[in-house]
């Protein structure tokens, strides 16, 4: 008796027949292109501060990281904002813990300066700071937003100008993302600052998020 024809085919070509039955099954094909495809992970967001970074006086859910996070998402993006601000830091302070932004982080908003600037420390020691963080990110590929810091007239035209010229100078020798002056507006308004006047409080934070928002998504965007 000869062999039924499903037997006489070679091998390979009774595993393609196979395969081919088993897709014509009632729902296979559904099955499979129903499959949920699994959701990239988030952009990583860092923002190397000081106090305002780090929400000295706020809840975690008010301060101006959480804040940027809810920006963001408004705007349509999809990323995790980790703040790395300590309180009272400066530039050089950045500069000694730049190592702890995490591997993944694709931006960094370097917002530092607030603290230099209240201890009269040397403008050109501040800028060379910056620059330090700023190539080390940039070695690492992770894209800097640089946020502006400005000096009152008060503290001395000459050293305001100084120290003034820091950030727009920068932001064009290195080629980063620039949002300037990102406190202007905020510091010395009753309705956004807490009782001590130095720091934002919870709709300060997030004047600055608003602000900072843009400049960073663009920046996500490469």
């Amino acid at each position: 008796m000869s062999q039924p024809l499903f037997a006489r085919l070679a091998p390979d070509r009774r595993r393609v027949l196979a395969g081919l039955v088993a897709l014509s099954a009632p729902g296979a094909a559904v099955a499979a292109a129903r499959k949920p495809k699994a959701p990239p992970p988030p952009s990583v967001v860092a923002v190397l501060g000081d106090s305002i970074t780090a929400g000295l006086g706020l809840s975690p859910d008010r301060a101006l990281p959480a804040r940027l996070q809810s920006a963001l998402e408004r705007m349509g993006a999809r990323v995790q904002v980790l703040g790395l601000g300590v309180v009272g830091d400066t530039t050089a302070g950045g500069l000694a813990r730049v190592d702890r932004a995490p591997a993944q982080t694709q931006v960094c908003v370097v917002a530092l300066g607030g603290n230099d600037l209240l201890q009269g420390v040397d403008p050109g020691r501040v800028k060379a700071n910056l620059r330090a963080i700023i190539q080390h990110l940039k070695g690492r590929g992770v894209r800097v937003v640089l946020a502006g810091v400005r000096a009152p007239a008060l503290l001395g035209a000459a050293y305001a100008r100084r120290f003034n010229a820091i950030y727009p100078d920068l932001a064009r020798e290195q080629g980063v993302f620039y949002a300037p002056d990102f406190f202007t507006g905020v510091i010395g308004v009753s309705r956004y600052m807490q009782r001590d006047g130095i720091h934002p409080n919870a709709d300060g934070a997030r004047v600055i998020a608003e602000r900072l928002a843009p400049v960073v998504a663009q920046a996500l965007r490469g």
